[in-house]
């Protein structure tokens, strides 16, 4: 398949706002992470971080899920099922695993160093206890998943498959009943989960009560590859998703505002206004940033070729290099969101000159 630049321009940004996410729950937002050198607190500072957290929470790893369905079709088409899932486990699963014995016990040792636990003897703890850290990696465990079941999909409906290989048909795009009815329906879908398995709960480092939209999301990025929804977006649908996504935004903060007056909005209301508000919030944002990045790039310049390169490599070193970018400063008094702004600048900086470095080796840039 040919590659769409916008698509990969967004993917690279997506990944540097994930550097930023986990950059405002080290200094005050509501979430989990290594280091939190501010506590989460009712502060304004806090507030406001948590609230950027929650929007991209919103949107930006189900974006991440579309953009590899999107990728997964064609892959299968060329290499077939078995060498489309040979190339995952090499691609997904090699790095979630060097991940999960050595980069992520390496960060939580750096994190816990802040507090004057010894970094060597928290890391020879960690692994003799066979600690397994996937980290930010559950998305590549996710995925690996999300992969085999496309891969047996395709094995299972060879025939249809085959057939849908040779047409290249462009589709209308889903019309607002269709999105309005699968953000109803992935809402839904949320609140089993989340009864199940609430916010917060892991199950082998997944948080399943997010993965309704994940799954529609890679469905719809599979489906569009075929049909080719997404590079033809109609400029007046997606206008009006992204104001949906505007209006639909301040709800989330005044229901939890509302909460903290009226007991009888806590627990399920408020889990109910959440679960709905995520998927107006990301369909219209979704929509939006695909439509921007594929009007503003037809190919790749300057520095975006070199960062969406190095894009999976980021996301993958980024926890170490932003703990210790917060630990290299933390005697410093300065206002969280300045901290915030600066670390997550040098973090992303960081990140990029290594990840070029380690692609220098060959055999890394295979697998990364």
């Amino acid at each position: 398949m040919h590659r769409n630049a916008g698509l990969d321009a967004l993917r690279a940004c997506l990944t540097l706002l994930v550097v930023f996410h986990h950059c405002a729950i080290t200094y005050g937002a509501l979430g989990g992470w290594y280091y939190h050198e501010v506590p989460a607190s009712p502060a304004m500072e806090s507030a406001l971080l948590t609230l950027f957290c929650a929007i991209n929470q919103a949107f930006f790893m189900g974006l991440f899920f579309f953009l590899a369905g999107y990728y997964t079709s064609g892959s299968i088409d060329r290499k077939g099922a078995v060498g489309f899932m040979t190339d995952r486990l090499l691609r997904l699963g090699l790095p979630l695993l060097v991940y999960g014995f050595l980069i992520g016990p390496a960060t939580i040792a750096l994190a816990r160093s802040g507090a004057g636990h010894p970094f060597a003897d928290t890391l020879l703890h960690l692994w003799r206890t066979g600690r397994f850290e996937n980290g930010p990696m559950w998305f590549a465990e996710a995925l690996l998943i999300f992969s085999a079941a496309a891969a047996l999909w395709r094995i299972a409906f060879a025939r249809i498959a085959k057939r849908d290989t040779h047409r290249t048909v462009r589709h209308p795009f889903p019309s607002d009943r269709t999105l309005a009815v699968a953000a109803l329906l992935t809402g839904c879908a949320a609140l089993v989960l989340r009864s199940r398995w609430p916010i917060g709960v892991n199950v082998w480092g997944l948080q399943l009560g997010y993965f309704a939209s994940y799954v529609v999301l890679y469905a719809a990025g599979i489906r569009t590859a075929r049909v080719h929804w997404i590079e033809h977006l109609p400029a007046r649908q997606v206008g009006r998703w992204w104001r949906v996504a505007l209006l639909a935004l301040p709800v989330l903060p005044v229901a939890y505002l509302l909460a903290k007056h009226v007991p009888e909005l806590r627990g399920w209301p408020q889990a109910v206004v959440y679960a709905f508000w995520e998927p107006l919030v990301a369909w219209g944002t979704i929509l939006f940033l695909a439509r921007f990045f594929q009007r503003r790039f037809d190919r790749l310049t300057s520095v975006w070729q070199p960062l969406s390169r190095r894009a999976y490599t980021i996301y993958v070193i980024h926890p170490p290099v932003l703990v210790a970018a917060a630990l290299a400063w933390r005697s410093v008094p300065a206002a969280p969101f300045l901290k915030f702004a600066v670390t997550g600048c040098v973090a992303c900086v960081a990140c990029y000159l290594i990840a070029g470095l380690l692609l220098r080796s060959t055999r890394l840039a295979s697998i990364l």
